[in-house]
């Protein structure tokens, strides 16, 4: 036996590095920024929205970790990886590899599933390829990613004789739905009026009009007859107008492509992202496509081979169905010793969805559907049965949509993956997981311009006394009303069976604030979304992200820059586009970006601002013209809350800009310039953005989902205001919703439950916050009971 005396080794060199020093950090908004924020300990960054946690946090330290680990690589690799210019700061020590947990959406391609993005089902597909009955073949045989390939030729090697040779390879795609699940099909009413001709207008779709180049092709082609009404055509000619193969045609003295509509509409229109489509496109394309399940496959993506093939009377498209936690159990009873490395590592996999709260889903739902609170947590998974460790964990927000129950286990697993002697930073609001921080390091005071500073680090209790707006707001409680308000009516829905709902009657009352609650996966979006979304008058703002490139800002997304355009060109006497930098009015040499990016090749993309216009990103002669002492770019270097006083009043008083503003102002953007790019705004940014968009519309019900995410704790009382003055104002707002503040300040709630999942889709209360918090029946009602002290 060894025994070894440490009492009096010495500290060395090595073991003094316990600190992430951060010198002179000026990402975005930060203000030379010095923090030492330490290792193997959880570190919660708190602040207004907008204070530069995010700059901090990820811009700074976890962008010149993920740099400096890419230029470990050869310089051939880097080539082919996405470059990254290094932060913009004087000092960063100490740094450890960095993985990122963030709110990002998991990719929406058709054939990306839970399963696939979590390596669950290519577990499962070796598990069937070894276990299945009847045996059809290697784990792509159960891939719905793989199609199934039969080739044949000659094929010679080395200049050898050309020998016969066959390839076959066995895939699991559906070969009708090619691995998604669902066919397409085109609504023919939605393309054309059939009662009239091609010379009266008779194709509705967006951008064929009768005297435009698309038409006059169609009635020049020499197939069809411009004066006849299509429902008069012969069954070829309805064929040659609508799906006739591309073919050369003599029009206007050149030789053109003809093709037939639908093949055309296809290429044009259905190719595209949905989202990046105008919205008038977008309304088209909604109307005229049908979606409908594949009837080959059923909706499971599979081919026949690969649903016939089973394990104890299960195929691999009844296990992807299955609930995740159900799943786990079916596993558990299987006892095949020639794969237990495999079950072993499956049943880790599966518990660890259920550990995280993710038990409710099914392997086969597509990853798109997934809410930035649900993918963060599937991105989870794959870390927390790591072995590795001094690794710098950085979270965004991981409470996001999640439930006071489900908190409690989130925080457990941020504990977990510390105590392995991991570094764990987390960007956070929710007072539940700022408790359980080993350090706070607090940015304000306030957001935007008035942030980018260090307002206290330390411990919980010294935050507590620090007096920074997170301090003095960190204990806030919203009291139970002492008087409700009256419903008007009701918004009725019977028999809701979506997803995992059973059956569910409600009547949501209007007129009044309505709260939906729930643990997440119990059914509150199934239950709102597809029941009272797509109702006339009823404008639902959800979680979807909000497209923008640099060259988007609020200003643009608002359709604020069009009246400003407008009031410029009036008061100068010349067009509204030359005020515009994605039009006339850019800079030549900058085209309106502002900077100018130099590419270098398998080096760092340089980034410099344009020393024409200095980044004003307009010609210097657009600047000279003014409005209220003022040019279009100071205008757009303008903080929402001095633009809105600006064009109030005066030589600059614009009506239509000024009730934009208001709107900005009242979801509690007023620190946010007008130009600043819609990619460096935070997620709680931009979903208040859209709210203040949607505010303009005339509707009678407004369904917020989850507005409180991003949130400042400071910020949860000037929505609650907002609600009140939209239900004040005679309209409906039914808020789906785990802060219990939002809960407390309700007129009537909607909880459902009792758990996720198959456990969950049922209503377990409905009534008042005060008849919830006096009965405590359900989770939310515990919760709500502890959040009011009653």
């Amino acid at each position: 036996m060894t025994t070894t005396d440490t009492s009096t080794a010495p500290v060395t060199q090595a073991d003094t590095h316990d600190l992430i020093r951060v010198r002179g950090a000026r990402e975005n908004n930060l203000r030379d920024v010095d923090v030492d924020i330490p290792k193997r300990r959880l570190t919660v960054f708190t602040g207004v929205s907008g204070s530069g946690k995010s700059s901090l946090v990820f811009d700074t330290v976890a962008a010149e970790s993920r740099r400096l680990i890419n230029e470990t690589y050869s310089t051939f690799l880097q080539g082919f990886m996405p470059t990254q210019a290094r932060p913009d700061v004087d000092v960063l020590e100490g740094l450890t590899t960095a993985i990122i947990v963030d709110q990002e959406r998991l990719g929406a391609n058709p054939r990306s599933t839970v399963g696939t993005v979590t390596d669950a089902n290519a577990f499962l597909r070796m598990l069937f390829s070894r276990l299945g009955e009847p045996h059809v073949g290697s784990p792509n045989a159960y891939s719905f990613n793989v199609p199934s390939v039969t080739s044949q030729g000659a094929i010679s090697v080395g200049g050898k004789k050309a020998v016969k040779a066959t390839f076959n390879q066995l895939g699991g795609m559906c070969p009708r739905c090619e691995g998604r699940g669902a066919v397409t099909d085109i609504d023919l009413a939605q393309l054309y009026d059939d009662s009239k001709s091609l010379a009266e207008g008779a194709i509705t779709v967006p951008g064929y009009v009768a005297d435009g180049w698309y038409v006059k092709l169609f009635m020049e082609s020499g197939f069809l007859k411009p004066d006849k009404p299509i429902r008069d055509y012969t069954k070829r000619e309805l064929h040659d107008f609508l799906y006739k193969e591309p073919v050369k045609v003599p029009v206007g003295g050149a030789n053109m492509t003809y093709e037939g509509l639908v093949p055309k509409i296809k290429k044009s229109m259905l190719a595209k992202d949905r989202d990046a489509m105008q919205p008038h496109i977008r309304a088209f394309v909604d109307r005229a496509v049908v979606y409908q399940t594949c009837p080959d496959c059923e909706g499971t993506r599979l081919a026949p081979h690969a649903r016939e093939s089973t394990i104890r009377g299960t195929s691999i498209a009844d296990a992807c169905a299955m609930q995740i936690s159900d799943l786990a159990e079916w596993v558990r009873g299987l006892d095949e010793p020639s794969v237990g490395p495999l079950l072993g590592n499956l049943r880790h996999l599966l518990d660890s969805f259920v550990g995280i709260g993710l038990g409710y889903l099914s392997l086969e739902r597509p990853s798109g559907t997934l809410s930035g609170g649900e993918a963060q947590r599937v991105k989870m998974i794959r870390h927390l049965g790591s072995s590795l460790t001094d690794v710098t964990y950085v979270f965004d927000e991981p409470t996001v949509g999640l439930h006071p129950h489900d908190i409690e286990r989130m925080n457990a697993l941020l504990t977990q993956l510390r105590d392995k002697g991991n570094t764990v930073l987390v960007v956070e609001h929710k007072p539940e997981t700022i408790a359980i921080a080993d350090h706070v390091v607090d940015l304000g005071p306030g957001a935007g311009t008035g942030g980018g500073e260090i307002v206290y680090e330390g411990s919980l209790e010294g935050l507590r006394s620090s007096g920074t707006l997170t301090g003095r707001h960190l204990d806030d409680r919203v009291h139970l009303k002492d008087t409700v308000r009256e419903r008007t009516g009701a918004l009725e829905i019977r028999g809701a069976r979506q997803n995992n709902l059973t059956g569910v009657d409600v009547d949501v009352p209007t007129g009044v604030l309505t709260v939906v609650t729930g643990v997440a996966g119990s059914g509150k979006s199934s239950l709102i979304h597809g029941n009272l979304g797509g109702r006339e008058g009823v404008i639902v703002v959800d979680q979807s992200q909000i497209k923008g490139s640099r060259r988007s800002n609020p200003a643009t997304y608002t359709g604020l820059l069009e009246p400003v355009r407008k009031a410029f060109a009036k008061a100068n006497g010349v067009k509204p586009a030359l005020f515009s930098a994605n039009s006339e009015g850019a800079c030549p040499v900058c085209n309106g970006a502002g900077v100018i990016f130099t590419e270098l090749g398998f080096m760092d993309t340089v980034s410099t601002t344009c020393e024409e216009c200095e980044g004003r990103r307009f010609q210097a002669a657009v600047l000279e013209y003014t409005l209220g002492g003022r040019n279009i770019a100071e205008v757009l270097e303008m903080p929402v809350a001095e633009a809105e006083a600006f064009f109030a009043d005066g030589e600059s008083r614009t009506p239509a800009a000024h009730a934009i503003l208001e709107r900005l102002a009242d979801v509690g953007l007023g620190y946010l310039t007008l130009g600043q790019p819609l990619t460096t705004l935070s997620g709680g940014e931009r979903q208040r953005l859209k709210l203040a968009v949607h505010m303009g519309e005339k509707g009678s019900v407004f369904v917020l989902d989850e507005p409180t995410t991003g949130l400042h704790l400071a910020d949860v009382q000037q929505l609650l205001a907002l609600l009140d003055r939209l239900v004040d104002s005679g309209r409906t707002v039914v808020v789906i919703e785990h802060h219990q503040a939002v809960m407390a300040h309700a007129d009537w709630l909607v909880d459902l439950g009792p758990g996720a999942g198959n456990d969950g889709g049922r209503v377990v209360f409905q009534g008042t916050p005060a008849e919830l918090v006096a009965g405590r029946a359900t989770l939310t009602g515990e919760h709500l009971a502890a959040y009011v002290g009653a």
